[in-house]
């Protein structure tokens, strides 16, 4: 088996295979030994480019009738890898740290923070699951509640009750009646 090319700079690692993931690294050293302010910005959209790229296998099995994300990278103040309308990473105080925020109405929580790669990757793993969870949740459409059948009013026993005893004394008085006309 042959051994891969190696650059000239250090030959135990092997040569990158896309130029822009070399340039990309190359800001991000230049950055780490520099320390300017200027190369500050740029070392962190680089490391936004960077986990950009990494999310790429996670996205690609999101399937495409799902639109609840709409990631990219805004070149503002303060560049930002944006994973939906909610939720995005930006680099911490240090410019190195990875933060994985998300904005709510009661303000801002995070959801992760950390220097590697692998464990942002991990949170917008499950952030992305659970949205999509969300998602079917509202989507199901719940059954129609069946409507209730109205029992028919119950009648109150005590009205037949007063009327049978009132037919009976006037049944009464009426016999009473006839008998003492009878007897006169």
């Amino acid at each position: 088996m042959s051994e891969p090319e190696t650059s000239g700079t250090h030959p135990s690692q092997p040569r990158p295979v896309r130029l822009r993931d070399a340039l990309l690294r190359a800001r991000i050293e230049a950055a780490d030994r520099t320390g300017v302010v200027v190369d500050l910005r740029d070392a962190e959209v680089a490391r936004l480019e960077i986990l950009n790229d990494a999310l790429d296998p996670l996205f690609a099995q999101v399937p495409e009738q799902i639109d609840l994300f709409d990631r990219g990278i805004s070149q503002g103040d303060t560049p930002r890898l944006w994973i939906d309308v909610v939720a995005h990473i930006m680099m911490g105080r240090d410019k190195r740290m990875y933060r994985f925020v998300q904005d709510t109405r009661f303000g801002r929580i995070v959801l992760a923070e950390s220097h590697d790669t692998a464990v942002i990757v991990e949170a917008v793993t499950d952030y992305v699951a659970r949205r999509m969870i969300e998602r079917e949740h509202a989507m199901v459409v719940p059954p129609e509640p069946k409507p209730e059948v109205a029992e028919p009013p119950r009648r109150s026993r005590v009205w037949p009750f007063v009327f049978g005893f009132i037919l009976g004394a006037a049944a009464l008085f009426g016999i009473a009646v006839l008998a003492a006309l009878r007897s006169w």
